[in-house]
């Protein structure tokens, strides 16, 4: 990372919604570990894990505050004093939302809101906040280019097309600087293997560890583009110290440009972990998309985003961390 971007980190304060999850847990031990002059982790521990931020508690430069972003008066309260937020709180999981619309809804649309609305009063610097590749819907070409997007068909999606509406307004209007990252099919450490709609990279890790059977859902050949927490750890604190204002109000692509279906990944897992597993396939499910591959050029010319992971260097990292770190 640049050096004056580092400096800058130590001059700064941030807020991590989502802080105890997957990759808000990432993006605290970066900023932490980078000497930032604050760093607060704001999570209500509904999926996220005290055990991810275990290492950061004794920092001085670290606080937890156990919290929900749709409590306004709580979020308000929390962001007075605060450089940054770097907002990745949030339901995850399409099929989830399919049968839990209501909540997705309440979660993250009205708590993104939250958010806007308490930076807007507390003046803020920049709020970065999470999108995903959902938001492409059935748009049928590939890569995904941003401005291309077709019919939204999950909830889950829904939910994050509109809180890059919010980023949008809240720019146009309200001249609070936002930025969105459009996440694809992230994974690496702390990212959760359990449950029954856990990421598959860490679940078939799991499964294929004690040499267990694999579920596929549809025929294996749908494809991804597997990005890993480095990456979007970068594209994060990159977009946080960008002056760029063509950037504000806008989401960007933030993947690898490299795409891997569910068969090339069982492969590429089996030969890692000398696995026996086998694949057991059932139906496709409602929601997901068949394929996913990320157009990164406007992240890459306007964010100074470059990923510095491939898929299979990030796999092999993941891999290690697992063994080293999980029980199995």
């Amino acid at each position: 990372m640049e050096t004056l971007i580092l400096n800058s980190i130590k001059e700064s304060t941030f807020l991590v919604t989502g802080g105890a999850g997957f990759i808000g847990s990432n993006l605290c031990e970066f900023l932490v570990s980078n000497k930032a002059k604050k760093v607060i982790c704001f999570d209500n521990l509904f999926s996220g894990k005290l055990e991810n931020i275990k290492e950061l508690m004794n920092e001085n430069n670290f606080s937890f505050i156990k919290g929900d972003i749709r409590d306004f008066e709580l979020l308000l309260n929390v962001t007075k004093g605060i450089d940054y937020i770097l907002h990745q709180a949030a339901w995850g999981s399409v099929p989830r939302s399919m049968v839990q619309p209501l909540n997705y809804t309440s979660n993250n649309v009205q708590g993104t809101h939250n958010v806007f609305e308490a930076a807007r009063i507390n003046k803020i610097k920049k709020v970065i906040y999470a999108s995903s590749s959902s938001v492409y819907g059935d748009y049928p070409s590939l890569p995904k280019v941003e401005g291309k997007e077709g019919n939204l068909i999950s909830p889950y999606a829904l939910s994050k097309k509109i809180n890059e509406e919010y980023g949008k307004l809240y720019w146009e209007v309200y001249k609070l600087p936002t930025i969105g990252l459009r996440y694809f099919n992230v994974f690496g450490k702390r990212q959760n293997a359990d449950g029954d709609y856990a990421a598959v990279i860490p679940k078939f890790i799991q499964l294929m560890i004690n040499n267990q059977p694999l579920t596929v859902f549809g025929d294996g050949k749908q494809s991804r583009d597997f990005t890993f927490i480095d990456n979007v750890i970068q594209a994060n604190i990159h977009s946080v110290f960008l002056t760029n204002a063509e950037a504000f109000g806008k989401a960007f692509n933030i993947a690898l440009q490299e795409s891997a279906s569910i068969l090339d990944l069982f492969q590429l897992l089996k030969s890692n972990l000398n696995s026996s597993s086998e694949l057991v396939y059932k139906e496709a499910r409602d929601g997901d998309i068949k394929h996913s591959l990320a157009d990164i050029n406007l992240a890459k010319n306007i964010l100074s985003y470059s990923p510095s992971h491939t898929f299979k260097e990030g796999i092999s990292l993941y891999i290690n961390w697992f063994l080293n770190n999980k029980k199995i």
